[in-house]
């Protein structure tokens, strides 16, 4: 088994950090289902502006709010502002490769969907893989 990308949101904003709330990231429900993340789902969270690592789960916040929210500990790894890479995974047989299309989604600095991409690995023709990324949007 090989862990592989299966979702991701790449560049949002953090628009909040709770230290007192019990846990978690709250993320609109309207980006995760464009890429395909479900709440109570563990994502690694990658900050782009400070290169802290953390994994935590995602819950929903309002539909349309573009909200980015740490909580809990996770808060005290980012700063609002900070530009993250949000990333949910799936453990396959490499020989699977090919029957996955991971989405994801890159957006512009208020949160908004800028584009929608799509990986693709194929049968090489010169190696085992060949990797391509479609945009979509």
């Amino acid at each position: 088994m090989i862990k592989i990308i299966r979702a991701k949101l790449h560049g949002l904003r953090v628009t909040g950090a709770d230290l007192s709330y019990h846990g978690s990231i709250t993320l609109d429900p309207d980006h995760c289902a464009a890429a395909g993340i479900y709440p109570l789902e563990f994502v690694n969270i990658w900050n782009r502006s400070t290169g802290a690592r953390i994994s935590t789960y995602v819950i929903y916040g309002k539909p349309g709010s573009r909200c980015c929210i740490l909580n809990g500990a996770a808060a005290r790894t980012c700063q609002v502002g900070d530009a993250v890479i949000i990333a949910a995974t799936e453990s396959i047989e490499p020989q699977d490769l090919a029957t996955r299309t991971p989405k994801v989604l890159t957006f512009t600095p208020d949160n908004e969907i800028d584009e929608i991409l799509q990986y693709r690995v194929t049968e090489g023709t010169e190696r085992p893989y060949d990797f391509f990324i479609d945009k979509i949007k």
